[in-house]
């Protein structure tokens, strides 16, 4: 065995689009003066082959001769000239490498089909070398490594100069095994310590155990039965590091939520409350109210995903993650580990649902931002890039539509984005009479591991996600995602459903096989794991690492005996590993072994206790001095400057980037109109072949009122998904929610966080406003979140998050076919405002833009805005909408704007209608008033329009004007022109901003 290496690029006389915009980057990143980049694909390959048939792979495998070259054991470089500097980086050993381990199959098949060769120990591993011609000199060489092309946390860099790269003829082949001389040892603790002792080891090894959870921890090593109990099963009185790190795992407030279900003392104006969990009293409580009017709820708070009924035939399974902390320290890895993870969750709920839609919504840090970063910090830009792609990867390798989602912009996320991924899976009500939304595990059932192997990558993920990033973060909680692998996995999990060859299924995600297994013993009452069976990416992982490790595309199986030669068969026959690793008991306990030795002896009852934390929370309104924009601009520049700001401007670069027409189920898309200029409220999907019902997927966010009051903020973010649910052509009545929640560290310490009690208090109301808005809405909950911590602390140097909810909503379209869209459509069309306009400029995008501050924020009035939602409804199913759009960010001005620029027309708006309201022209056009909705009609039905909508606050405000020349025309009450804007022109400045930000071109 031994290593060969290939080298491939564009042929010197073409144009390499991909270094091209590593140029860029690298000028817009750091200023440099860059000439030219050039990019190189290096294969490294360790086999027997002789280089003939290494050729050979080159040739037939990787290369496409219309546009590359390659080279084997021979720099391709010198073919490359000019260059000053070269460099070469790689994947550290032990970390995921997708295109590696894809072109390993491929070489392992090739020899295969003519040779009898053993190809188990062939491996291929991809770098990417960088030639940049440019006069700098080492330094600027390496700040352009470190800051642009490479994150050390996974990767490893090699840089040489041109006259060194010629006198070694380029980079020396490097060995890529991952070799662990280590013998894999179980490690036995005393706890009799003093409480820092017992707080340092919870911070050594990353647990996230406060003191209270650490002594309470050796409690149960101290009971004299429990310590006979465990001599006689052979195990040492005394806990493994086995038993603590699933201890810790299971406590973590990453699966435990525990300030969720925290027993809080709540203060407001000297009046105090006891609020006993969060979660039931607000979330759960809110669907347990709601359920009596909502028959087709199937599975809530129940599983990996919440439950829906589709049709008479299949239910839908749709759940939202975050994965914040991961996109933090690796943005690519972090989110591709999040939207493929999420898809786990509906994959692995009841029997499994098969993904048919993706959602993201992301939060990100100014991508412009010109200051000095933090220790450990990414410049938010390259986060943001680095997301979308893992976004991007994580949907369209494994063949799923991204169909909705949204990106906020806001300094407070530069220390952690947030990563919001949606995963929507469907299935059928029942397989052979068997309900598929119900999951067992019988004792006896075997324990089954499918998908990938298991490695260092992901090791303390839920734990270290329970706190802030600080300087001792652990880089192996880092994860990347393999969406080829897991698409593997999860097609023969759907066949092997279909054949009911096994009884229960859930994912490996946070805490890994601790965490699945676990959780599934409570269905049957114990387990029994042996984990010498699972198998390793390498050799020398202690065996609290095989338990915990979050490595990527796995899930555990409930398979009753019989099945089991039919299911390790099925996945032969489909090339993915499925391996028996012990069986669910009723022992009561949680039981571990390796090599036959135990390392684990828990009971089920103590290892998933609920240990209630204690937490004061204490609200005082802040004191907001209003202050009124001095405005210079006229209204015409006023809206332009609102629709290029990165919060409203187009998504256009993004968008693209996502496949949303795979599966050719999408009937809206996220970008509408003639040239699909303009954005769309919601994305529909048709599921079922030949049945008209379709369901549509929205969002509700605005973290931004969280400055003012989070009761409103999070009273918003329901208004705002059921109301653009209904835009598009939602039943209001058939609406699911899911909460997610990311918050900065809420509770109360002196030194950490001295405002915790406030955070706290935000957080209580927040849930408050979920749980009131929601019932009357009569819009239940089915599934949500909680991310807690979202702080970044190094030295003197905090960032917090703004407190944000998303709240998702996914809703029946009874008919696809009365589907509406955001743009103008036709000349002479009338142009109505539904729901009324108030004095809302309070963090609106108007003041923010423009300096100003406010306490005066939207409120929502659920009865209220009900009753106009349903109306919508109606008019909708008599085919009389012909647009419609939500009024949201920017307020009128800029849905006018946005309708205008999809269906690339004009439009005249007459404010007449305002002149009793008491309004001025500010906040008529940019006030952000919650349940709005701007909506279009032919002539002819406006009759009907009006008879629909009897006795609500209906406002025809003008009509569509003309395509040849759009303009945008807003008059005042005294028919005097206030705007007068181009809509070409508009549409131009409303797509750039985001190409610019992205290196795009449009």
């Amino acid at each position: 065995m031994d290593y060969n290496r290939i080298e491939i690029s564009v042929l010197p006389d073409r144009e390499d689009p991909f270094a091209r915009h590593t140029a860029w980057e690298i000028r817009s990143t750091l200023g440099y003066n860059i000439r030219n980049v050039r990019l190189i694909s290096v294969y490294t390959i360790y086999s027997d082959l002789p280089e003939s048939e290494i050729e050979r792979f080159a040739k037939d495998v990787l290369c496409d001769p219309v546009l590359s070259f390659y080279r084997v054991n021979s720099p391709a470089g010198v073919t490359l000239e000019p260059f000053r500097w070269a460099l070469e980086i790689s994947f550290k050993p032990g970390v995921t490498d997708n295109v590696g381990h894809t072109a390993t199959q491929v070489l392992r098949m090739m020899v295969s089909n003519y040779k009898s060769h053993n190809t188990d120990r062939y491996r291929v591993y991809k770098s990417t070398q960088y030639l940049i011609d440019a006069d700098l000199d080492f330094e600027d060489i390496e700040k352009i490594g470190r800051e642009v092309l490479y994150n050390e946390l996974i990767e490893e860099i090699e840089i040489l100069n041109h006259d060194n790269f010629l006198k070694n003829g380029g980079f020396s082949i490097k060995k890529r095994e991952f070799i662990q001389n280590y013998e894999p040892e179980v490690t036995v603790f005393n706890l009799n310590l003093p409480d820092y002792k017992l707080l340092k080891l919870s911070e050594e090894r990353v647990l996230a155990l406060n003191l209270e959870e650490m002594k309470y921890f050796r409690s149960y090593f101290e009971n004299h039965e429990i310590r006979e109990s465990r001599k006689s099963a052979g195990i040492s009185p005394d806990p493994t590091d086995v038993e603590l790190e699933a201890f810790a795992q299971t406590q973590s407030e990453h699966c435990k939520h525990k300030i969720f279900n925290a027993q809080i003392e709540y203060t407001e104006k000297d009046k105090k409350r006891q609020i006993n969990s969060i979660f039931k009293t607000y979330i759960k409580r809110a669907t347990e109210k709601i359920s009596k009017y909502r028959n087709w709820l199937v599975s809530v708070f129940e599983d990996n995903a919440g439950v829906i009924e589709f049709n008479e035939d299949y239910n839908l399974a749709f759940k939202v993650e975050t994965h914040n902390t991961p996109s933090a320290l690796d943005p690519y890895g972090g989110a591709i580990t999040g939207i493929v993870g999420c898809d786990r969750d509906p994959g692995g709920t009841g029997l499994g649902a098969r993904i048919i839609a993706h959602t993201d919504y992301l939060c990100f840090g100014d991508p412009n931002y010109k200051g000095e970063l933090p220790p450990r910090m990414m410049h938010p830009k390259r986060i943001m890039e680095g997301v979308i792609k893992g976004i991007e990867d994580g949907g369209n390798k494994c063949g799923i539509p991204t169909v909705n989602g949204g990106v906020i912009f806001d300094q407070s996320y530069s220390g952690k984005p947030l990563v919001y991924c949606g995963s929507v899976g469907i299935m059928p009500k029942k397989i052979k009479g068997v309900p598929t939304h119900i999951k067992k595990a019988l004792p006896g059932d075997i324990i089954v591991m499918v998908g990938g192997k298991i490695g260092k990558d992901g090791i303390h993920g839920a734990t270290f996600s329970s706190e802030e990033i600080k300087e001792t973060s652990p880089t192996h909680a880092v994860q990347i995602g393999d969406p080829i692998t897991q698409k593997k996995m999860l097609d023969m999990l759907l066949e092997a459903e279909e054949q009911l060859l096994y009884r229960g299924i859930t994912d490996n995600g946070a805490g890994g096989l601790s965490s699945s297994v676990g959780e599934m013993a409570l269905l049957s009452g114990g387990a029994y794991l042996e984990l010498e069976k699972a198998p390793l990416k390498y050799p020398g992982l202690d065996p609290w690492e095989i338990l915990l490790s979050e490595a990527q595309e796995r899930m555990t199986l409930a398979v009753p005996p019989e099945n089991l030669d039919a299911l390790l068969d099925l996945a032969r026959r489909r090339d993915v590993l499925a391996t028996a690793i012990g069986r669910f008991t009723d022992s009561g306990y949680f039981h571990v072994t390796y090599n036959g030795k135990n390392v684990c002896y828990l009971k089920l009852e103590f290892l998933h206790s609920n240990i209630p934390m204690k937490l004061e929370a204490e609200w005082t309104p802040p004191n907001i001095q209003e202050i009124r924009p001095k405005v210079d601009d006229n209204f015409s520049i006023i809206v332009e400057r609102l629709v290029t700001d990165l919060n409203s401007c187009s998504r256009e670069p993004i968008i693209r980037r996502y496949d949303h027409e795979v599966g050719g189920n999408t009937v809206i898309k996220p970008l509408i109109g003639e040239d699909e200029a303009g954005p769309s409220d919601g994305g529909i999907i048709s599921p079922v072949p030949g049945d008209k019902r379709g369901f549509v997927l929205t969002g509700g966010i605005n973290p931004f009122i969280s400055r003012v009051d989070t009761y409103n903020m999070a009273a918003l973010a329901v208004d705002e998904a059921i109301r653009n649910a209904v835009v598009v052509g939602a039943d209001p009545e058939r609406i699911a929610l899911l909460d997610n929640f990311c918050w900065p560290d809420p509770i109360y310490d002196k030194q950490k966080t001295p405002d915790g009690k406030y955070k706290l208090a935000q957080l209580v109301r927040a849930a408050e406003a979920l749980y009131k808005t929601a019932v009357a809405y009569k819009a239940p909950f089915i599934s949500g979140k909680d991310s807690m911590k979202n702080d970044y602390k190094i030295g003197e140097h905090k960032i917090s998050v703004l407190p944000t909810i998303l709240v998702s909503a996914i809703a029946i379209v009874p008919d696809i076919t009365r589907a509406v869209t955001t743009d103008f459509k036709d000349r002479e069309d009338l142009i109505f405002l539904l729901g009324e306009t108030g004095k809302h400029l309070g963090e609106s995008l108007f003041y923010r833009v423009y300096g100003g501050k406010s306490s005066n924020i939207p409120e929502v009035q659920p009865e209220l805005f009900f009753n106009n939602y349903m109306a919508y409804h109606r008019a909708v199913q008599k085919g009389i909408i012909k647009s419609g759009h939500d009024v949201s960010e920017g307020g009128l001005a800029v849905a006018l704007a946005e309708s205008a620029i999809a269906g690339k027309i004009g439009a005249t708006v007459d404010l007449s209608c305002f002149k009793d309201e008491g309004l001025d022209y500010y906040e008529i056009l940019f006030s952000e008033s919650a349940g709005r909705i701007l909506l279009t009609v032919y002539p002819s039905d406006e009759d009907i329009l009006l008879e629909t909508m009897k006795g609500l606050p209906l406002h025809r405000i003008g009509r569509v004007g003309d395509r040849n020349t759009p303009n945008l025309i807003i008059t005042d009450t005294k028919d005097r022109t206030l705007a007068n804007i181009d809509i070409l022109n508009l549409e131009y400045n409303y797509r750039k901003p985001l190409f610019d930000v992205l290196g795009m071109e449009m």
